[in-house]
């Protein structure tokens, strides 16, 4: 290998590296709902799955309050100071869990009662912290879309490239649930948990995500041209005026609602279905047993739901001659056909199937979103990003459906509007208008 060939891969390495890190943290956060609705959420009554999903919700607030002002960062700062930024923010959001985990274990005390509701100050902050670690995901990944995308490559194409980099983003998302479940936790059956656990964890992780943040100011992350408006420069159109750009971030929207609302509630499903006596199984077995430790059900669904992100995406890498909308019609229409028949069967593994075809459709929309706009890319990056936020609206909906009906089961009826809202923009809505395209 050549020295001009490690020079073109290790920026490309360091951006998706990071990129794994925020997909490790953001399952970690997701896969914390269940153990702080046992911990923290124990007397909130009928609406506890309700506040349970304002975990995600707030995550994911953070990526729609904050993810123009990252591309305003790009376009004013390059890429790699917006990136030092959104792990400044990752530290922030893990000092906060820190401080919750340690209010909640040593002060049990200090709690918020609105009516027969009690809500532990410990979990406030717990939220806090949560849309903190969204603003930073927000941001990096503001960086990380155009970046990649748009990062030279010899033999691939942007969405191939967009599939390494979430390939490997993937292998964050499927570990997380275990760790949770084995370091986080060690391994003790979900109802015997304490937030004290969390203290030792979470502050390694900030250790860690330090350590990632001095090395990165230390290395060369070059800008690329033409791919945001230099200082100074004024864009002639608006961003809103590209018509496959505008439908793409609504199709974004209804992805990141479905993908984000089965990886973060589909244990809270398996959890309830364990509860009213009718728990999953896996070959037979309706607990994982692992060096003594009880890893249980959900965490596996988690995992194998995650793990598909990294298979699918693996794959798909190697598709340079099958075009993005193509993947996008198929894996919609399989997703939805899963979605009705776990609804049916009331089996939770073909929501979990689902992970595979979700796998690409991140990089198929944003690749159609983005395709032709050229020193436009980092502004609709930000837009696109904030559009994340469909992760926030979809789970929260999801779980005060569960509350009214009693039931998580008909409320993944809200996967297939997603799928089917998704493959209309496959078929449709990304057909570009001559005059959107620029010289």
């Amino acid at each position: 290998m050549t020295s001009n060939t490690r020079n073109s891969i290790l920026p490309f390495a360091t951006v998706t590296f990071i990129y794994f890190i925020v997909g490790f943290l953001t399952t970690v956060n997701e896969q914390l709902q269940a153990p702080l609705k046992i911990t923290f959420l124990a007397d909130a009554g009928q609406l506890k799955n309700t506040f349970t999903t304002l975990i995600t919700f707030f995550f994911f607030l953070g990526y729609l309050l904050n993810g123009t002002l990252a591309s305003k960062w790009v376009n004013r700062l390059g890429y790699k100071s917006t990136i030092l930024r959104g792990l400044f923010f990752m530290i922030s959001g893990l000092l906060m869990y820190l401080i919750s985990s340690w209010i909640g274990s040593q002060h049990t005390h200090l709690v918020l009662q609105l009516g027969e509701t009690i809500i532990p100050y410990g979990f406030i902050i717990f939220v806090i912290g949560s849309y903190l670690m969204g603003t930073s995901a927000a941001v990096i990944q503001v960086v990380v879309n155009p970046y990649v995308a748009s990062y030279e490559l010899p033999g691939t194409q942007p969405v191939q490239r967009l599939n390494i980099t979430t390939a490997i983003n993937s292998i964050g998302t499927t570990s997380a649930p275990f760790f949770v479940t084995a370091v986080m936790f060690g391994g003790v059956s979900i109802a015997g948990i304490e937030i004290k656990q969390l203290i030792l964890p979470i502050a390694g992780l900030v250790l860690c995500v330090l350590l990632v943040t001095l090395i990165t100011k230390n290395l060369n992350i070059p800008d690329i041209a033409n791919t945001r408006a230099v200082d100074g420069e004024k864009l002639e159109r608006s961003i809103w005026s590209f018509r496959h750009f505008v439908l793409g971030v609504l199709a974004i929207f209804f992805y990141v609602g479905t993908e984000v609302a089965i990886g973060a509630n589909i244990n809270l499903h398996a959890f309830e279905l364990m509860e009213s006596g009718h728990p999953l199984t896996f070959f037979g077995k309706s607990d994982i047993i692992i060096g003594g430790m009880d890893l249980g059900i959900h965490a596996l669904l988690s995992t194998l739901y995650w793990g598909g992100f990294l298979v699918g995406r693996a794959i798909s890498s190697f598709f340079n001659k099958i075009s993005a909308k193509t993947q996008l019609i198929t894996t919609t229409i399989l997703a939805t056909i899963l979605a009705i028949i776990a609804m049916i069967t009331q089996n939770l593994w073909f929501l979990v199937a689902i992970g595979l075809l979700h796998s690409s459709m991140w990089s198929c929309i944003y690749s159609l979103s983005i395709k032709g706009l050229k020193k436009y890319t980092s502004k609709a990056s930000g837009v696109f990003i904030s559009a994340v936020f469909g992760g926030a609206v979809f789970t929260l909906i999801q779980g005060g459906l569960a509350d009214i009906l009693g039931s998580w089961r008909w409320t993944w009826t809200l996967t297939v509007v997603c799928e089917l809202l998704m493959l209309a923009y496959a078929l449709f809505g990304s057909r570009i208008r001559p005059k959107d395209m620029l010289d």
